[in-house]
């Protein structure tokens, strides 16, 4: 089990942007921003080159990490998700990404995740993304069960 990089007291459940220690609350955070680099700001989002997206390699570390995990899709099927146009067009919508940045700045993520599903633009895209990786992982099972 980690322990809080900063407090060395508590189970953490953030990531620093610019350094990726480990840290438990928001208490935290604000301790270790003065002694940590600045993080580079990315570029605003400009609706019109909706085809030059950020090419940054992710980790699954970076996304998950493991002790919060439940059911994992393989990194071949999350792929998937960054080669869709229809999550690129709904990605688009103004009101989809303030969603999503609400999502990501919340201490609560899970409360955060229950009130942006009671948004049908958010349901909409949270089924795209499921039905993207679900049906490749049907495929697969698919010829894999051919196969045999």
């Amino acid at each position: 089990m980690q322990i809080c990089s900063v407090c060395s007291e508590h189970t953490p459940k953030y990531r620093c942007p610019a350094c990726k220690i480990r840290y438990c609350s928001l208490g935290c955070y604000k301790s270790h921003k003065d002694s940590c680099l600045p993080v580079e700001q990315p570029a605003p989002f400009d609706p019109k080159a909706t085809d030059s997206f950020n090419t940054e390699t992710w980790t699954v570390e970076d996304l998950l990490h493991e002790e919060d995990i439940i059911d994992k899709a393989p990194l071949e099927r999350l792929k998937l998700l960054g080669q869709s146009k229809e999550l690129r067009d709904l990605l688009c919508n103004p009101h989809l990404r303030q969603l999503l940045r609400a999502i990501d700045r919340a201490d609560s993520k899970d409360d955060a995740m229950k009130a942006a599903m009671q948004e049908p633009l958010f349901v909409e895209f949270s089924d795209r993304c499921l039905k993207i990786v679900e049906n490749e992982a049907k495929s697969s099972t698919s010829n894999e069960a051919e196969i045999l």
